[in-house]
C-alpha cells in the first residue's frame, strides 16, 4: 500500500455564529446589503448552508428567504442554481450573487420594494479548526479517519476547503493526488455531488470510492 510522506491531518470544526447588525426586509435591501457585508457572512450563507440545507432545492440562505419569505420562486431557483463548485473566491461569488438580484429586479422592479413576510438577518461565523490526534498515511487510515469525522469536520474537509485551499478540490482529493499519486481517484472523490446528498451520504459515497483502492 503507498505510504505518503506528508500525513494527512483530520480536524475537530466547528463555529461561532453571529448574527449581525445588517437586516433586509425587501429584495432591494437584501443587493444593497449584498454588497458591503464581509465575506464571511457571504461564506456562511452559501457555503456553510449547505451543512444543514444541502439536499434542498433553494441551496442557499438567500435563495430559501427570496422563495420562502418573499413570494419570489424564480428568482428563488436563479439563486439556488449558483453552483457554489464553480467558486474559490468569496468576492466572485459575492458578485455573481448580486448580478443575479440586479439582473431580476430589472426585469420585475415591482419586486424591488415590496416586503417579505419576515426579514432576511445577516450572519457570520467564526470557524475553529483543531487539530485531532488522527492522522493517515495510506488510504485505509484515510477510509478509517473519515468514518470517524463530525459532520462539522466533514464538510470542513470536503466543502469548505475549496475557498480555503483557494482550488476547485477538497482536502482529501488534494492529499491523494500530491501525497499519493493517485488522480484518479482524487478526481473521482471530488465528483461526489453534495448538492443532491446528506453530508452522511457524501461520507458513504467517498468511502465507498477509496475502499477499493486499499
Amino acid at each position: 500500500m503507498i505510504q505518503a510522506a506528508e500525513p494527512f491531518q483530520f480536524v475537530a470544526a466547528s463555529y461561532l455564529i453571529r448574527i449581525r447588525t445588517e437586516r433586509a426586509w425587501t429584495l432591494a435591501e437584501l443587493a444593497a446589503h449584498l454588497t458591503s457585508v464581509p465575506p464571511s457572512s457571504i461564506s456562511y450563507h452559501t457555503i456553510q448552508s449547505l451543512e444543514s440545507h444541502h439536499y434542498t432545492s433553494f441551496s442557499n440562505d438567500f435563495a430559501q428567504w427570496v422563495a420562502a419569505a418573499c413570494n419570489e420562486t424564480l428568482l428563488g431557483e436563479e439563486l439556488g442554481a449558483i453552483d457554489l463548485r464553480d467558486f474559490v473566491a468569496l468576492e466572485d461569488l459575492r458578485r455573481t450573487l448580486v448580478e443575479t438580484l440586479a439582473s431580476y429586479l430589472g426585469r420585475n422592479p415591482h419586486s424591488a420594494d415590496r416586503p417579505g413576510f419576515e426579514p432576511f438577518f445577516f450572519c457570520e461565523a467564526n470557524e475553529f479548526a483543531l487539530p485531532t490526534e488522527i492522522q493517515a498515511t495510506n488510504l485505509e487510515e484515510l477510509s478509517k479517519g473519515i468514518q470517524q469525522l463530525s459532520l462539522q469536520s466533514l464538510h470542513y474537509h470536503f466543502i469548505n476547503s475549496r475557498i480555503r485551499l483557494q482550488l476547485k478540490t477538497n482536502d482529501f482529493s488534494h492529499w491523494i493526488a500530491r501525497n499519493l499519486g493517485l488522480p484518479v481517484l482524487a478526481e473521482d472523490l471530488n465528483r461526489v455531488d453534495f448538492y443532491t446528498n446528506t453530508l452522511e451520504g457524501v461520507r458513504a459515497e467517498i468511502i465507498e470510492m477509496i475502499d477499493p483502492w486499499i
